[in-house]
């Protein structure tokens, strides 16, 4: 299946995370790494350091050009903007805006969106123009804000073309967009995202079709019917919010119950969990050195110019970190044998480690964390002891596949300004009024799709 299995479960077109936490990952996983080495017998050879492994380079470069594309070789001032209350808590915005103000003939701050001001019709932060803004929110944010705050400045912004990611990806940024990808009329989109889009319906009353061309009288009594293998998701969500799965959660009564209380919820195909799952070794005081099963998620993040790198995230279901959810460092597999070999070769090795070297190797990690401020909202970050395995061909795959699904959101966009997807969106007035002011057209963003994708490290059985 082009190099590898499974599904992306979402995209996000708004404002995705996660482009700094994999260098951090990255770093932090080498060196537990070094460590392993020198107290078992890991006969793998990784890489952790292809560029592909550290999103925030290409994000960078992509900001910086556009930055030119706008004011040319003018200085400029690029503004990091976030939710007040995340300021000093978000430390992949931190780390960016300090990045971006290490440039040569760039300034950049970290600011909430109310800090912006007008000086004769310029926006300005304490007096110097704003020529570029990257917003860590979506617009329905935005809009909420700007009730609170009046944010014309950034309105501003937005109307000049000047906010990364675009706001006008927000009509397409949502779940449903799915159905048009399971449904008839399919064959406009790419091969690729047809193939990696799990059957999803908006959870609606009525008739549907079903994932093998079949006829559903009433969605919502057959979603209660076959509950163990679908999924109820808000079509606008984030953090795992609202999300119930069946199986892990039991209860179809409530999660239907929840999503007609909640309203615009989507409901999808459940993909096989063993499908998007590995094995792990890990340490409890309790238990000593054992194996565990965990889920994977693997974040792809790519604009115009091509495929970024990746958020590798585990944990249960979800498995996003503002849900509790933690990271995996990432490594190219060198050594000439299957993924799923390699991965149990470093399981069987690591298994042989005295619980209190292992030990001792989580608290290295964990003082490594703290040195790098790698917490998110919640706390620290959890991070997996072993690295999630990939090959060459596998990134020349996911490159392929990144290309196809940008390619797609163009198609999408044709279709929602000449007005096809009018009875799939529901935004409000105010808001669709924000997103209409900034046309995406393919310019500059940052673009991701959750994959629950295995590379041949997935255990067998359910």
């Amino acid at each position: 299946m082009d190099g590898f299995w499974g599904y992306h479960s979402e995209w996000n077109l708004g404002s995705p995370g996660g482009w700094d936490y994999q260098r951090i990952t990255q770093e932090i996983g080498k060196a537990v790494w070094g460590r392993l080495k020198q107290l078992t017998d890991l006969d793998v050879d990784v890489d952790f350091d292809h560029p592909l492994l550290y999103p925030i380079d290409g994000f960078v470069k992509m900001l910086i050009n556009n930055q030119r594309l706008l004011s040319g070789s003018n200085p400029g001032l690029i503004a990091v903007i976030a939710e007040e209350e995340t300021l000093v808590e978000v430390t992949e915005n931190i780390n960016l805006a300090k990045r971006l103000d290490s440039i040569d003939g760039l300034s950049s701050v970290l600011i909430a969106p109310h800090e912006l001001e007008l000086q004769n019709g310029k926006v300005c932060h304490r007096g110097t123009e704003v020529t570029l803004a990257f917003v860590d929110f979506n617009t329905d944010v935005l809009l909420n804000l700007h009730r609170q705050h009046n944010l014309q400045p950034l309105l501003q912004l937005v109307a000049a073309g000047r906010v990364v990611n675009p706001r006008g990806t927000e009509p397409i940024n949502v779940k449903s967009m799915f159905e048009l990808m399971t449904s008839e009329g399919k064959e406009r989109f790419s091969a690729q995202s047809i193939l990696r889009t799990p059957w999803t319906r908006r959870f609606l009353p009525g008739k549907a079709i079903g994932q093998n061309g079949e006829q559903i009288n009433d969605l919502y009594e057959w979603t209660r019917s076959n509950w163990d293998n679908l999924v109820l998701k808000p079509e606008r969500g984030y953090s795992g919010m609202g999300v119930r799965v069946g199986g892990v959660n039991p209860d179809a009564d409530e999660a239907i119950g929840l999503a007609l209380e909640k309203g615009e919820y989507i409901v999808q195909q459940k993909i096989p969990l063993h499908l998007w799952a590995e094995e792990c070794v890990s340490y409890e005081s309790d238990k000593g050195v054992f194996l565990e099963r965990v889920q994977t998620d693997f974040r792809c993040l790519f604009g115009a110019d091509g495929l970024y790198g990746f958020l590798v995230r585990y944990g249960g279901v979800p498995t996003n970190v503002g849900s509790g959810g933690g990271v995996q460092p990432l490594a190219i597999l060198k050594s000439n044998i299957p993924v799923g070999e390699a991965a149990k070769r470093i399981n069987d090795a690591m298994l042989r480690i005295d619980a209190e070297e292992l030990r001792g190797v989580l608290e290295m990690q964990r003082q490594l964390s703290l040195d790098h401020r790698f917490t998110y909202l919640l706390g620290p970050i959890k991070m997996a002891l072993r690295p999630r395995l990939i090959t060459l061909d596998h990134l020349a795959a996911l490159k392929g596949y990144t290309e196809a699904v940008w390619s797609d959101c163009l198609i999408l966009e044709k279709m929602y300004l000449a007005g096809a997807l009018d009875d799939m969106i529901d935004i409000e007035d105010e808001e669709l009024t924000i997103c209409q002011s900034q046309p995406w057209g393919g310019a500059a963003a940052i673009f991701a799709t959750d994959g629950l994708f295995s590379f041949g490290a997935h255990p067998e059985g359910p």
